[in-house]
C-alpha cells in the first residue's frame, strides 16, 4: 500500500510566496490580475481583453485590443478548423524559415495582402502637390555604394541605358540640396541583385545627393516587370488564390532630407501589361512615368553612355513635404486613430 504524501502546513503560503517573487521580477502583481477561469468561446475573448488591460503602454494595449477583438471575430466568423488553423501556423513558420539578411518574407506576405500599402497610405499621405509614397518592398538593403551626380548604379550589360534626372523641391518649388536619396531596381533579367547566389556587392542600386540647386541625376538600366519570389509559402499561397505572380516595371527611390518627412517611392513606366494589377498593390497614378528615347549620340557620351549609345530617359521631380504638411494630410487619412 503506498504511503500518503501530505504537504507542510505552509506549503500554499511558500508557493504563492515564490510565485508572487519570480512574477515580481517581471514587473508583475498577481493580486492585481484579474481571475481567469472557465474558459470557452463565449468567454475567452473577454477574458484575454481583461489580463491584456493591465499593459501600461496604451498604444500597446489599444492595438492589442483591436488585434485580438478581429482575431477572434475571424475565428467565429470562418468557423475555421483545428487542422486550418495549424496549416496557417505552419505556414507562418515556414513563412520565417525562408527570411534571412537579404530577404524579408514577412514583409512580402504583407505586402501580397495589401496591408503593406493599407498602412502606407495612412501613415504616409501626402499634401496635394508632393510625390505620393508606395511601397518599400522587400529588396531595400543598407549596403548600396555611394554614386557621384551622373555614375551609374548598373554595372555593364545589365540591361538596356536609362538616365534618370529631375529635381528635389519642397511643395513650394524651393530646391531641397543634400537630400539622400537611394535608389534600387531589377535588371534587365528582372532580377534585384540579391537574388543572385554569387552576390559579391550591390547592383542596380546606389546612394547619392541632391546637388545646390536640388538637382540630382545618375545612369540606370530600364527596369522590367518581374515575378516576386515564388518559391516560398507566399508565392505558392497567391497562385492557390488565382492571382499571378508578377509586378511591373519600377525604379524605387527613398529621399531623406533634414527637415523633411522621409519619402519611399517608386516610378511605374507606362504601357507595362502588369501596370494595372500588381501583385503587391504598389502602383500610383501619378507615380506612372514615360521613358522617352535619346538617340542623340553626342548626349549619349556626354551622359556617360558606352560609345554614345541610345537610352531611355525619364525626367521626374520629386517633392517632399514638411512633417507638418504631412501631419496635416494625415490627420485626414486616419479619422480611427485620432479619435482614439
Amino acid at each position: 500500500m503506498a504511503s500518503k504524501i501530505t504537504a507542510p502546513a505552509d506549503y500554499k503560503t511558500e508557493m504563492m510566496l515564490e510565485a508572487n517573487r519570480r512574477a515580481h521580477e517581471h514587473g508583475i502583481d498577481l493580486s492585481k490580475l484579474p481571475q481567469l477561469l472557465d474558459m470557452n468561446a463565449d468567454t475567452i475573448t473577454d477574458n484575454v481583453h481583461a489580463i491584456n488591460a493591465n499593459c501600461t503602454n496604451d498604444r500597446m494595449k489599444f492595438v492589442f485590443k483591436h488585434l485580438v477583438q478581429h482575431l477572434h471575430d475571424f475565428v467565429r466568423e470562418t468557423s475555421i478548423t483545428t487542422e486550418e488553423w495549424m496549416s496557417a501556423l505552419e505556414f507562418l513558420k515556414d513563412t520565417g524559415k525562408m527570411c534571412s539578411d537579404i530577404r524579408h518574407e514577412y514583409i512580402l506576405l504583407s505586402d501580397v495582402l495589401g496591408v503593406s500599402s493599407l498602412v502606407d497610405s495612412l501613415n504616409h499621405a501626402k499634401p496635394p502637390g508632393a510625390t505620393e509614397a508606395c511601397v518599400l518592398g522587400p529588396f531595400f538593403t543598407e549596403d548600396a555604394h555611394e554614386f557621384q551626380e551622373g555614375d551609374s548604379i548598373a554595372s555593364e550589360g545589365k540591361g538596356e541605358y536609362l538616365y534618370v534626372h529631375g529635381k528635389v523641391t519642397d511643395t513650394k518649388g524651393k530646391p531641397i540640396p543634400g537630400a539622400i536619396i537611394d535608389t534600387w531596381e531589377t535588371d534587365g533579367h528582372g532580377l534585384y541583385d540579391t537574388q543572385y547566389a554569387d552576390r559579391t556587392e550591390p547592383d542596380c542600386r546606389g546612394r547619392l545627393f541632391s546637388a545646390g540647386d536640388g538637382s540630382y541625376a545618375f545612369r540606370a538600366v530600364v527596369p522590367v516587370s518581374y515575378p516576386i519570389p515564388s518559391d516560398g509559402p507566399v508565392g505558392k499561397m497567391v497562385s492557390a488564390l488565382g492571382r499571378h505572380v508578377f509586378r511591373p516595371a519600377h525604379l524605387h527611390m527613398q529621399i531623406d532630407a533634414q527637415g523633411y518627412e522621409k519619402l519611399t517611392t517608386a516610378f511605374y513606366p507606362r504601357g507595362d501589361p502588369y501596370l494595372y494589377s500588381d501583385a503587391v498593390f504598389g502602383v500610383h497614378s501619378s507615380l506612372i512615368v514615360d521613358l522617352e528615347p535619346v538617340t542623340d549620340k553626342e548626349l549619349s557620351l556626354k551622359r556617360g553612355f558606352k560609345n554614345g549609345k541610345p537610352h531611355m530617359e525619364l525626367h521626374r521631380d520629386i517633392v517632399l513635404a514638411t512633417p507638418e504638411e504631412g501631419l496635416a494630410a494625415r490627420k485626414t487619412s486616419m479619422p480611427a486613430v485620432k479619435q482614439e
